[in-house]
């Protein structure tokens, strides 16, 4: 006995040790990745014959992680992540600096929104008017995302053995009714709005007529505009590229591929290096001197400004909860993507008001939205921003829709991209009643003492009562009122035309433009332009400064990491059935009454 004592606890003494040494190494690892950062920042002046280089893979995110975006994708394996706005700055700096002859778009599969990559194109486009060349490679291929983007280049290189992929857009909606079923869970749902489909996945086995009608309209919508700009771009007649899309891009061969013009040449990486120094005097030899967005941020000033007044762009990323973040602070995920707690934006928005050095806000939504009160504590903050008298836009990224409009609808402007998706005017409620499965499948049973009628509502060991579903209806109809009514307010229209376009209905950016939810088309920086002009600010009297802070302290890092570890882990194990896991954790940890869209993952 004594000795199995003594074998526990020097277990446990060695196990305490070998924590504490890779703590140790993982901490010395990371300072030397971070001095090696900082070791490699080049600063100073660009040297002259260089190229802008854009590497297209990882993730495509809103912003960086306050310099340890790329530190943290390092050390959580987890790939390299871009910056939007980091790239669209670079582009804008390169496009005036004489010593940037080029940029070359290095394809290897970038993920990301389509909003966020129709704005990065734009900016493409605005460095194209320079003269200077543009010239993309792909060496195993070309992904659409990718495609879409370089289509817009002077010149589209690919190895011999390469291949193209454009095959149009497709989404899928998981529907686990039947799950359910199997392991003995209901779920009691109610809401406002035809179009409404967020519920659908736990009340339905197939997709409804409905929810179908608005999927391939805004599906329609996005493609049309997608596929009219690779035509333009690449000088094919729009009824052939739609042909070629159909037919299997993928398989075709390399000659196929340059006589439909998909691509200008053929070549190795070497060759096209080969190529990129001809352009550039650069001797064979040498090395190109290729420059990143980052290095040209680093060696210019901000190309949106260096005035004491400050433009704020307050970033509303990912689902809306409601509360505070007891985190301490944000905690992204494997896309970045730390959620709206409503508390902490609220509070954001207030010092923001009574900053005197903030002439105006522009809120950048990526939102599919979230809790119903939370939306309507972000809301009104918002309002209060307003009867301060500094000008209020809202600029939309992928994503504005459900709760994600709640808190745009009350801006004096809304800007959108053709490629976004908003409204989703709609609302409800779901609680889960898991009886069957604790009663029968677990055998367990739970007796209650209560002093009254509905003393114990909405547990998930029992269904609601009649009494109890018409009250959780009427909160989700006064809720519906709530929301229509801040659009109405917002908008200056009546309710009932907000309704009419409501009833949860997804819409596209140009419908949605149409419709009188969108007033203009532009991206970030057509936001802040408008805040300039309706504050009065000379182009060199104002900065543009980014909300909230996103610069981690280094055990919020490790732990961030952990988490991505994690995720990533789960997602790498179960594959497709992920998305069920990650739904129904959801559904536990959500309010009872939510205003966001129907759970779509869009295949582009």
């Amino acid at each position: 006995m004594l000795k199995k004592f003594f074998l526990v606890v020097c277990g446990s003494f060695v196990g305490v040790i070998l924590a504490l040494i890779f703590f140790t190494i993982s901490s010395i690892l990371i300072s030397f990745a971070i001095f090696g950062s900082m070791a490699n920042s080049k600063g100073g002046k660009i040297e002259k014959n260089s190229i802008m280089y854009v590497k297209l893979e990882g993730m495509l995110n809103e912003r960086s992680s306050g310099g340890n975006n790329s530190l943290m994708s390092l050390m959580s394996n987890q790939g390299a992540t871009q910056s939007l706005s980091t790239l669209i700055k670079g582009l804008k700096i390169a496009k005036e600096d004489e010593n940037i002859k080029g940029l070359y778009l290095d394809c290897r599969g970038m993920a990301s929104g389509m909003s966020s990559l129709y704005e990065l194109r734009e900016a493409l486009k605005n460095f194209k008017a320079s003269k200077k060349f543009i010239y993309a490679y792909g060496d195993e291929g070309i992904l659409q995302s990718d495609y879409y983007l370089v289509s817009i280049a002077d010149s589209i290189f690919l190895n011999p053995e390469g291949m193209v992929d454009v095959h149009g857009l497709a989404s899928s909606t998981p529907y686990m009714k039947n799950l359910l079923d199997k392991v003995g869970v209901e779920m009691d749902v109610v809401r406002v709005g035809t179009f409404k489909s967020a519920v659908e996945p736990y009340i339905l086995d197939h997709m409804s007529d409905a929810n179908r009608l608005q999927q391939e309209h805004y599906l329609g919508s996005l493609w049309g505009v997608i596929s009219d700009d690779i035509a333009k771009s690449r000088g094919i007649e729009k009824g052939k590229f739609d042909a070629l899309t159909d037919s299997v891009m993928t398989t075709m061969s390399s000659k196929e591929l340059i006589q439909n013009k998909l691509v200008d040449h053929l070549c190795y990486r070497t060759e096209m290096e080969d190529k990129l120094r001809a352009l550039t005097d650069v001797e064979k030899d040498e090395d190109l001197k290729l420059v990143t967005a980052e290095e040209l941020l680093e060696a210019n000033d901000d190309p949106m400004g260096t005035g004491s007044k400050v433009i704020a762009v307050l970033y509303a990323d990912g689902e809306i909860f409601s509360g505070t973040n007891n985190n301490g602070g944000p905690m992204p995920n494997m896309n970045n993507n730390v959620g709206i707690y409503s508390e902490d934006m609220a509070k954001t928005i207030r010092e923001l008001r009574y900053n005197d050095d903030v002439k105006g806000l522009v809120l950048r939504v990526n939102s599919p939205g979230g809790s119903a009160f939370g939306s309507e504590e972000i809301w009104k903050a918002l309002e209060d921003f307003k009867a301060s008298g500094k000008p209020f836009v809202v600029s939309m990224s992928d994503y504005a829709a459900s709760g994600g409009y709640y808190i745009s609808s009350g801006a004096e402007r809304i800007f959108a991209e053709p490629l976004t998706i908003t409204g989703s005017i709609g609302i409800f409620g779901m609680i889960p009643n898991a009886s069957n499965f604790i009663n029968n499948t677990l055998g367990m049973n739970f007796e209650e003492v209560s002093t009254n009628t509905n003393a114990i509502a909405g547990a998930i060991y029992k269904p609601l009562t009649d009494q109890q579903r018409n009250a959780l209806q009427q909160m989700v109809n006064r809720g519906y009122e709530t929301f229509t009514g801040r659009c109405a307010q917002g908008r200056k229209v009546t309710q009932d035309s907000i309704k009419s376009i409501g009833e949860g209905r997804v819409w596209d950016a140009i419908t949605a433009k149409q419709i009188g939810l969108v007033d203009e088309f532009g991206g970030l920086e057509a936001a802040v332009k408008w805040i300039a002009k309706k504050a009065k600010l000379g182009d060199n009297d104002y900065s543009v400064v980014d909300y909230p802070t996103l610069e981690l302290s280094f055990m919020d890092m490790l732990s961030s990491m952990q988490k991505m570890k994690i995720e990533n882990d789960m997602r790498q194990r179960m594959g497709m059935f992920y998305t069920y896991y990650e739904q129904l954790q959801a559904i536990m940890g959500r309010d009872k009454v939510l205003c966001i869209m129907e759970p779509v993952d869009i295949s582009f």
